[in-house]
């Protein structure tokens, strides 16, 4: 008989900066909350926070889940602006858990029954095994990058230089090979500290006591499937691996004058025939780069919504700064481009709704970065992808989507000797026409509707991803 006076099993959880990280472990709260009857903690690091990440997380309160920002570290700022985004991320993260331990004996009981962290945020394993609290990881992005992390460590000791230069495609157990152009985009070796961070981090995955990753079998079955059963990461051992998604952003709020401008275009547009054109919270084009792209898209004779922001040598150069872009984007744009566009694109400002724009009937294709997140989120609205990866794991998502899952179209941007090349305007030209109207593009857009129909079924009660949080859900609720 259930006591419904027994307070609610009561778990925390733990991202480091970044909308990336930030928001599927929110939306993981919110389910656990919504749909398993339990009490949340949503430990925010404060510190680099951004007005998006700030905006996203006040936007709806929850009854039950509770937002619990960590003290904010003594650091300084010169410090911080020297060091490149991931070693900046990882000191940030290192420095903002260090009240931790105080933070969770302080929290409201009853007493938490796990920690759910990102890839980022392994240093608290000492203050959670002083408090018997077992720490769960959210890997935040593809279970490909999942398998190959879990690798590293055997990959570190095989090869003495850049993977990018090994002579042969990188051979994770079970799963596909990795072409070495698609590593080009990871941490190098030669940043030292960088690497290592990095290094350490997926070292530490096999100590958590489960792994959840924001993905599902219809998406990625070689990878999930390679995780369980393939004898060498039994033998790391790996933890057990819960596939859970697609969780993605719910909508947002429409609140900004060019968010309503954005959607009050769409509204007015034929089905499946604008390319949303955006590079994720943190991406940027150099300015050679936005200007070959914004002919490309005039040449395209498509309809568009671009999202613009200020130019950069650094392509993750907005991580830091995510909603926070106010400059007119017509200064970085060719001469004319917004006036010659007027009627056919739309162009937007440093931001946009993402999750309105995908999931309007108008948008017939996506532009993107391939981070893990915004992946997900066109999957899930049905929307094929003209893949454009500018760093971190990208490329190896860009390489899955094309080659296993196949949503994707991949823009060219590697030369014949694996360098990186500027993506000429009649190159954007043909691959946008060819994805928007032609015989590949509605192939793709096929596809991209069939996982779109099996993302909304795992995620319905009876479904894998439903009932895998559920388990886990069970066996939190009845431990003592």
């Amino acid at each position: 008989m259930v006591n419904e006076c027994a307070p609610k099993p009561h778990v925390a959880l733990l991202a480091s900066p970044g909308m990336g990280h930030i928001t599927p472990l929110y939306e993981l709260a919110v389910r656990l909350v919504t749909q398993h009857n339990f009490q949340v903690t949503f430990l925010v690091i404060t510190a680099g926070s951004t007005v998006a990440q700030d905006s996203y997380l006040t936007a709806y309160p929850i009854p039950d889940l509770h937002i619990v920002d960590l003290p904010p570290p003594d650091m300084s700022n010169e410090l911080l602006n020297n060091m490149k985004t991931v070693a900046r991320l990882c000191y940030i993260v290192e420095q903002s858990i260090r009240p931790l331990r105080s933070v969770l004996n302080g929290l409201k009981r009853p007493k938490v029954k796990a920690l759910i962290i990102d890839m980022f945020c392994t240093g608290v394993f000492e203050a959670c095994k002083d408090l018997s609290i077992p720490v769960y990881s959210f890997f935040t992005a593809s279970a490909a990058l999942l398998t190959f992390s879990l690798y590293l460590p055997t990959l570190d000791c095989k090869a003495d230089g850049e993977y990018v230069d090994l002579p042969e495609p990188v051979k994770v157990p079970g799963c596909n090979p990795i072409q070495t152009q698609d590593l080009m985009y990871l941490v190098p070796k030669s940043m030292i500290n960088e690497y290592q961070q990095w290094f350490m981090h997926v070292s530490r995955l096999p100590m958590v006591t489960g792994i959840f990753v924001n993905s599902w079998e219809d998406l990625e079955s070689v990878s999930l499937k390679a995780v369980k059963h393939e004898p060498f990461f039994a033998n790391i051992p790996t933890p057990r691996v819960y596939p859970i998604g697609p969780l993605t952003k719910q909508a947002e709020p429409v609140l900004t004058k060019y968010e309503k401008e954005t959607i009050a275009w769409l509204d007015k547009q034929p089905k499946d025939s604008v390319l949303f054109v955006a590079l994720g919270s943190g991406g940027t084009l150099t300015s050679e780069q936005l200007t070959e792209l914004a002919w490309g898209l005039e040449l395209s004779q498509q309809r568009f919504v671009l999202v613009v922001r200020k130019p950069s040598d650094c392509a993750i150069s907005g991580f830091f700064s995510a909603g926070s872009d106010v400059d007119d984007p017509i200064a970085y744009l060719p001469d004319g481009f917004v006036e010659r566009s007027k009627g056919v694109g739309l162009v937007v400002s440093g931001w946009a709704p993402q999750v309105g724009v995908l999931s309007h009937p108008s948008t017939g294709a996506f532009l993107s970065h391939c981070g893990w997140n915004s992946t997900v989120e066109s999957v899930k609205y049905g929307v094929p992808i003209i893949a454009w990866p500018l760093f971190a794991e990208q490329g190896i998502n860009a390489a899955l989507l094309s080659n296993e899952v196949g949503v994707a179209m991949r823009m060219p941007m590697v030369g014949e000797g694996g360098e990186a090349v500027v993506v000429r305007r009649k190159k954007i030209e043909s691959v946008v026409k060819a994805v928007m109207e032609g015989e590949e593009g509605k192939k793709l857009r096929r596809r991209a509707k069939e996982l779109q129909a099996s993302g909304r079924e795992t995620l319905s009660r009876g479904g894998s991803s439903y009932e895998t949080l559920a388990r886990v859900a069970e066996s939190w609720n009845i431990e003592t």
